[in-house]
């Protein structure tokens, strides 16, 4: 099993607030490091796009050519 697909959204939890509220997330986020933020973008972006870098890779093309 993939990390995207053990990580599962709650959606019994949902809150719904302005941009412009203070809250206790933006000081969560501050307190990571910049490499455990970028992990978590990543991760929340795999969850969405359902990207898995074990199987997505670029195709290998043989052509053969003739030179006569």
């Amino acid at each position: 099993m993939s990390l995207p697909d053990s990580a599962r959204l709650d959606r019994s939890h949902l809150e719904i607030g302005s941009l412009d509220d203070d809250s206790s997330e933006r000081e969560y986020w501050w307190r990571k490091s910049p490499a455990e933020r970028m992990e978590a973008l990543e991760l929340m972006r795999q969850i969405i796009y359902g990207y898995d870098p074990a199987t997505t890779r670029l195709q290998r093309v043989l052509e053969i050519v003739d030179l006569e």
